[in-house]
């Protein structure tokens, strides 16, 4: 597929005029909720991002609730599949899904059915976290630079590997291969923890990703990071130059975002009570200062709010998709 000019898809939009997903009318018991434990369904393996805020957040929430908040890892399909699981599950609130940016915004662009529609099959909770995304690369790989990696790329078509775990990594990667007019191979992976193990061990060369999963290797060296996105350099990597900086302004300020997201028809004072404690856990200093060294940045919001983000992010998504002629592999 031939693209003579990339639009600027990636200065992603954070509101929209679009109404917000509709709740249904609500019984009286939301008073005692929750009265048993409650099902945090996060739709990736252990050891990315989405597990380990789950992990953070059921912690904060068993101490408030005085009832367990368990965690469901449910990979595959680059969090399709469990978030298919989260759509089907019961409407009464024991049931939450981590809402991940790939598989509500991303995936219904790129699969032929995920089994679930992101618009009609979900009522918003609020909005979790947001980050970058960094280039890594293997140490075997001669690149410190983007546009060292470009041109190694262009020297060696064919030859290069670059992992993803969901659809936004892929999309970046996807990007790259388009604006360098360049070729690599794309290794798909179910989640950050199988990636990260192969990147280590060299098993392929680069991977668009999210800090959450490679800061402590970048630090150690194991990893070198080459560029962040967005507008300004991320506080945990302040060595790193933007993707702007390197000269690659159409990036723009690609992020992955977290949230949480529960069947459409649960009850509105459920949703309610849901988004309060979530809010507050988000808005916590010690849940905070467990996040900064995972780069992830709380964003909680209303559900209204996250319904309107939701939606915009879909449709600039949705472009990003076309533009790039990605598929899910």
């Amino acid at each position: 597929m031939k693209i003579t000019k990339l639009p600027g898809w990636c200065r992603l939009v954070s509101a929209a005029a679009l109404s917000t997903a509709s709740v249904m009318p609500t019984p009286a018991f939301a008073a005692d909720y929750p009265e048993k434990a409650v099902r945090m369904i996060v739709p990736f393996p252990p050891g990315g991002g989405t597990d380990a805020l789950a992990r953070i957040l059921a912690g904060k929430l068993t101490e408030t609730w005085n009832q367990q908040v368990i965690i469901d890892n449910r990979g595959g399909a680059q969090g399709s599949l469990g978030t298919a699981v989260g759509a089907k599950a019961a409407a009464d609130g024991y049931t939450i899904t981590m809402g991940h940016s790939g598989a509500l915004v991303i995936n219904p662009h790129m699969y032929n059915n995920t089994g679930y529609d992101t618009l009609k099959d979900f009522v918003p909770i609020t909005r979790g976290t947001e980050m970058p995304y960094v280039l890594v690369v293997h140490p075997s790989v001669p690149a410190k630079s983007m546009n060292e990696l470009a041109q190694l790329a262009r020297a060696h078509p064919g030859r290069l590997t670059f992992a993803s775990t969901s659809a936004g990594p892929q999309l970046m990667g996807e990007l790259f291969r388009l604006t360098t007019k360049t070729q690599m191979v794309h290794v798909p992976y179910k989640g950050a923890g199988p990636a990260v193990i192969d990147l280590l061990g060299g098993h392929v060369g680069i991977m668009f990703t999210v800090p959450t999963s490679v800061n402590p290797h970048i630090r150690s060296g194991k990893l070198r990071a080459l560029s962040v996105s967005g507008s300004r350099r991320e506080d945990s990597l302040p060595d790193v130059p933007t993707l702007i900086e390197a000269g690659f302004r159409d990036f723009g300020d690609a992020r992955e975002w977290y949230g949480f997201v529960a069947p459409t028809g649960t009850p509105a004072d459920v949703i309610n009570r849901l988004n309060a404690a979530l809010g507050r856990a988000l808005s916590a200093p010690d849940v905070a200062k467990r996040l900064q060294p995972l780069a992830q940045k709380p964003v909680p919001s209303t559900a209204a709010e996250f319904g309107d983000y939701i939606r915009a992010q879909y449709v600039s998504w949705g472009k990003a998709v076309k533009s790039t002629g990605a598929r899910a592999e």
